[in-house]
């Protein structure tokens, strides 16, 4: 486990790094509580945490007033995906965290001593941390438990300002005034604790919830900021847009009183979307932090709405020849909500899913997406588990309780990482893994970047300068990418 200081608490994580943090069951009986507790089964299949908080605060229905700039259009996620999302009146978007009428008082107003912190470093590549590191939660990371605390690398500090952006693991920076949250993922969280107490943490509103409901992080410091909405923190602009990653994440641009203006993408996939974006379509950007997890021309992976066509012209071909055929779709914590969303409006059937992801699922206020959604396994073709039982032997015993119903399993595992440069971008070469009347496919279904899709977004913002934020751990990696981005750029202007 990782050492921490007086003022932080070791979190204990699972083996995908989610925290396993033990809340109460549901004691009204409105809700089917499964036989694990809400937690665990949730940090294996959910994606909000708004239905657990009580939504007490109404002041935000009067919050426009209060912003001086006008809110931009911003499609979501499911239009992103392809879907129309129905927005529910009753969920309350900041919860029971800070209304936007305080965050926006806060955010404006400068905290005591903040001007006579230095500004953070230059932008420089002297940083020798490894970041070829596997991302791990401490119980599977060797080198976290070190006794001395790493600093904090160059390109998680916004020059000119003091901000930093994903780097709670390095404790209290030097500098630094305001943590930024890029989205709930483990290697990006990592180092937040009930403990925390450096510094405000600037976020979106779900990613405010995970934080406060899953950490314990003392809600005095959590401030989320809502999408495509301009607040000024600190003297400095800050927008944040949808980064297509997972729900909750975001880009954050960042727009200095000295006009020079930087971008960090967190974890993101790029998309044409992103290019109608007024903030950006319209924006010089001097430094651009890239996550190049798939910055290698070998990652051609198509394109998630091609993806989901293969599935559903799958799962017809499947339902067509075998009608008793249960089709099953591994999903992560976080993410793939599109892809058995999908195959349930391609068949017209329901989505079974257990109770704990029910309830996260119905968070969201999608209509179509909860009114899809059915509490018991017998009565659809189509069941949503963990990516992680996508084996044959645990779905062989999965089948099992449906044996009366279903003869065959059709699964489909999700993943980018499932991408062969054999078959790219043609589908339909895809070999399936079979065994018996169990098949399984692998999908190139990724919520990172192409290659391609990297390089279109480079050329479109053309940035003076652009720092990759992953796959940095060699100077022969950093100068590979950096000869692929001139090269990009070259070819734009030419």
């Amino acid at each position: 486990m990782e050492n921490f200081t007086d003022e932080e608490e070791a979190i204990s994580v699972d083996e995908e790094g989610f925290p396993s943090l033990q809340l109460p069951s549901e004691k009204d009986g409105s809700i089917e509580v499964a036989e694990d507790s809400f937690a665990s089964d949730f940090y294996r299949c959910g994606t909000d945490w708004s239905c657990l908080v009580e939504t007490t605060d109404k002041s935000s229905e009067n919050h426009s007033h209060h912003h001086h700039q006008k809110k931009l259009k911003q499609t979501n996620l499911f239009q992103m995906w392809g879907f129309n999302k129905v927005e529910d009146t009753n969920v309350d978007s900041t919860s029971a965290l800070r209304s936007p009428n305080e965050a926006n008082a806060i955010y404006n107003t400068k905290k005591k001593n903040n001007s006579k912190r230095p500004m953070l470093g230059s932008i420089h590549q002297n940083d020798k941390e490894n970041h070829n590191a596997p991302r791990l939660g401490p119980a599977m990371n060797p080198r976290i438990g070190d006794s001395k605390r790493r600093a904090c690398p160059f390109y998680k500090k916004i020059p000119g300002t003091t901000f930093t952006v994903d780097a709670f693991r390095y404790g209290l920076i030097e500098g630094c005034s305001s943590y930024f949250l890029s989205h709930f993922h483990y290697d990006h969280y990592g180092g937040l604790s009930k403990g925390w107490s450096h510094g405000p943490i600037y976020c979106s509103p779900i990613t405010a919830r995970l934080v406060r409901m899953c950490l314990l992080v003392n809600p005095s410091f959590i401030r989320p900021l809502e999408l495509d909405i301009e607040y000024v923190i600190e003297g400095v602009k800050v927008v944040l847009l949808e980064a297509n990653h997972c729900p909750g994440a975001t880009l954050i641009l960042f727009h200095l009183a000295d006009g020079r203006c930087y971008l960090h993408t967190g974890d993101f996939r790029a998309s044409k979307m992103m290019q109608s974006h007024p903030l950006l379509a319209n924006q010089h950007i001097n430094v651009l932090y890239l996550d190049t997890t798939y910055c290698n021309p070998k990652y051609k992976f198509p394109s998630k709405e091609d993806v989901l066509e293969f599935v559903v012209k799958i799962s017809r071909n499947y339902i067509k020849n075998q009608p008793k055929t249960l089709i099953v779709v591994g999903a992560y914590s976080i993410g793939k909500e599109c892809v058995y969303l999908a195959i349930s409006k391609a068949l017209g059937v329901k989505i079974y899913a257990n109770a704990s992801r029910r309830r996260v699922l119905h968070s969201f206020g999608w209509s179509e997406l909860s009114g899809g959604l059915c509490s018991r396994g017998e009565d659809t073709p189509l069941h949503v588990l963990p990516i992680s039982s996508l084996r044959h032997e645990t779905l062989k015993k999965y089948s099992e309780t449906y044996k009366r119903q279903y003869t065959a399993v059709l699964a489909f595992r999700p993943t980018g990482w499932t991408y062969s440069e054999t078959t790219g971008n043609q589908l339909d070469l895809i070999k399936p893994n079979s065994r018996g009347n169990i098949t399984i496919y692998g999908v190139p279904y990724s919520e990172h970047s192409s290659f391609l899709e990297l390089r279109e977004f480079v050329q479109f913002l053309k940035a003076d300068k652009i720092i990759p934020t992953v796959n940095i751990g060699t100077s022969a990696n950093r100068d590979k990418m950096q000869s692929y981005f001139q090269n990009w750029l070259r070819l734009k202007d030419s």
